[in-house]
């Protein structure tokens, strides 16, 4: 949750993405929920803009059975690879990976967390390609049979799309490191060099729900599925 969330804050000078509300609740909130639920009891928070404000109010939304630890990202307004290499020390392998600006049903985590392969990195990824919204921006991913084989916004050819969870094994910081290019990368930048090793395996999430919300549009959206599902 390190970045300026440029896309949805508009003009708002005090504008802290992942307090934003959805249905009546700050956007990070359902993460944690979800993730309490599934029985983690440990967070590490990847901060970085405004992080001392956004950290007291994280902070308050962890049950009290969960130890949170935030992590700093001094080079936040660089790609989300970078993020990830701020928590290299922080975490211990395998470890879960999610958005701060993504919602998700905790079928997903149970799915990862039971099915997951420790020795590789296992993304989530959702094939049910005509409910994805805004699907020009989504991230799309090839796969071939539960292999992840090309991973790109802009892939002329897909079956899937990325929903931002993964459990990670150790070297997927060597491989967002490799994929340094100027000092910056993306952490899909790192999981194209390891699809390219043959070391990504995709875990279809079946029915289960997600959305990204990182515009104005999708955060509509996403408020109407919770009316309707609330």
């Amino acid at each position: 949750m390190a970045g300026f969330g440029s896309r949805l804050r508009g003009s708002r000078d005090a504008f802290l993405k992942p307090l934003v509300s959805v249905g009546g609740r700050p956007l990070v909130s359902y993460t944690i929920s979800a993730l309490a639920e599934a029985g983690i009891k440990k967070i590490n928070a990847v901060v970085g803009f405004e992080s001392a404000r956004l950290s007291e109010a994280v902070r308050r939304l962890i049950p009290p059975e969960i130890n949170v630890c935030f992590v700093e990202n001094p080079d936040w307004q660089k790609k989300n690879g970078i993020s990830l290499l701020a928590a290299a020390r922080a975490v211990t392998p395998p470890f879960l990976l999610t958005m701060s600006d993504h919602l998700f049903d905790r079928a997903i985590i149970d799915l990862l967390t039971k099915s997951a392969d420790f020795s590789q990195l296992n993304l989530a990824i959702d094939k049910k390609l005509n409910t994805i919204f805004d699907l020009d921006d989504a991230m799309k991913v090839q796969t071939c049979g539960d292999r992840v084989i090309a991973i790109g916004k802009n892939l002329p050819n897909y079956d899937a799309i990325d929903t931002g969870l993964f459990v990670c094994p150790a070297d997927i910081f060597k491989y967002v490191e490799k994929a340094k290019q100027a000092g910056d990368c993306s952490l899909n930048d790192g999981v194209r060099l390891m699809a390219a090793d043959n070391r990504v395996r995709a875990l279809d999430i079946g029915d289960a729900w997600w959305q990204d919300v990182d515009t104005p549009d999708m955060l509509r959206h996403a408020e109407e599925r919770m009316r309707i599902v609330g």
